[in-house]
């Protein structure tokens, strides 16, 4: 797989860091009283963000309702054991027909407070429950800081990892295709150059039906290459950007596309893609007008 570009430009999220900038650096750009309020966000603000279409290629009146977990990055002080299993327990009483976790599982920053051990996170994981089942896809993360461990801990709970691989799902009369695309940034080659192991051409190939296909992608810049075979694309990563102070927000999304593939639900040249805001936080324990989110999708 070549080498792909950098996933930002300017200041990010790791250069204001490296820089000194971190909560203190934060405190002194928005205030004690605002950096109090993104820290309470990140730690105990959880919603439940709905979206409703019929994307092309989707049967018009076949509904599936789908609950979408992303970026939970188990850790302390916002993403502790208590935590993660408030996020299982209002997720299963969705009633979804089927749950999708799209992958960062792990927290890997200087501010952590408390470790959540693989075997744990995954373990209340385990209790997802939906008709059609519980699906994942690994993250950047996951493949950064120990992804045998990922694999291990998500396999233990019996939750299957699709990366480059679909099935198809759902009664006779009502199959969809289900597709995970492996990480596009998972091997780090230098400053802001990354070899993914995703296969979109082989994933694709695998489709061997006129059934609708959802896909699974765990940074949504693979969507400039997603054919129009698929009907809808799902992606985390971003946050929503995490940070969304005037002026910096748009250097707190880690894409080489900027803002354009932020957050919410995107369209070009007819092809759909949903991008979660994801739960937990990357470099810095805060979140600022992007609250930790569960996503419900209803098709059809």
């Amino acid at each position: 797989m070549a080498p792909r570009p950098a996933m930002s430009r300017g200041i990010t999220r790791r250069r204001l860091l490296t820089a000194g900038f971190g909560v203190a650096g934060f405190t002194g750009l928005m205030g004690a009283g605002t950096t109090a309020y993104a820290a309470n966000e990140a730690a105990n603000d959880l919603v439940l963000t709905r979206y409703q279409l019929t994307p092309p290629g989707w049967p018009a009146g076949r509904k599936l309702s789908i609950g979408v977990i992303a970026d939970i990055h188990a850790a302390g002080p916002n993403m502790a054991l208590p935590r993660v299993e408030e996020i299982v327990a209002q997720t299963n009483a969705l009633g979804c027909d089927l749950i999708l976790l799209l992958g960062d599982y792990v927290a890997h920053h200087r501010f952590i407070t408390e470790t959540v051990p693989d075997a744990a996170w995954a373990g209340v994981l385990a209790k997802l429950k939906a008709p059609l089942g519980v699906y994942a896809i690994y993250g950047n993360h996951d493949w950064w800081h120990g992804i045998e461990s990922v694999r291990a801990a998500l396999k233990l709970a019996h939750i299957p990892a699709l990366e480059n691989d679909a099935l198809l799902l759902g009664p006779p009369g009502a199959r969809f295709w289900l597709a995970g695309l492996g990480c596009t940034i998972a091997h780090r080659l230098g400053r802001g150059r990354f070899r993914g192991v995703d296969d979109l051409p082989g994933t694709m190939a695998l489709i061997t039906t006129d059934d609708p296909v959802i896909l699974m992608v765990h940074e949504p810049d693979a969507f400039v290459n997603m054919p129009p075979r698929v009907s809808l694309t799902l992606a985390g990563h971003t946050h929503g950007g995490q940070i969304r102070v005037p002026g910096l927000w748009s250097h707190w999304v880690p894409s080489a596309y900027g803002k354009r593939f932020a957050y919410g639900h995107i369209i070009e040249d007819n092809r759909h893609m949903i991008v979660s805001g994801g739960l937990g936080t990357s470099a810095v324990p805060l979140r600022l007008g992007v609250p930790p989110e569960i996503l419900r999708i209803d098709l059809g």
